[in-house]
């Protein structure tokens, strides 16, 4: 793994960044967390790759607030195009 940052995919809506953060503190240090509303997912930066995949292994399809999470490395947000075609 790369980077430090992660995915978090297929969360309910009503988790909180708080609570998120929770869970991942107990593989590393939590640099941030953002949960994009209404949208599902959200981002967690760890303080280092090492940590980022020992918390990406551990949570990986294992059940947090009734749902499984997918979590991934975080790609980079792509370019946005002044024209869309």
């Amino acid at each position: 793994m790369q980077g430090n940052k992660l995915y978090v995919g297929n969360l309910k809506y009503s988790v909180t960044n708080d609570e998120l953060k929770e869970l991942f503190s107990g593989y590393g240090e939590v640099k941030s967390v953002n949960i994009i509303e209404g949208k599902g997912f959200g981002f967690v930066e760890m303080s280092s790759a090492e940590e980022a995949e020992k918390a990406k292994k551990a949570l990986n399809n294992t059940e947090f607030v009734g749902r499984p999470l997918k979590i991934d490395e975080a790609r980079p947000p792509r370019p946005r195009n002044e024209f869309r075609r």
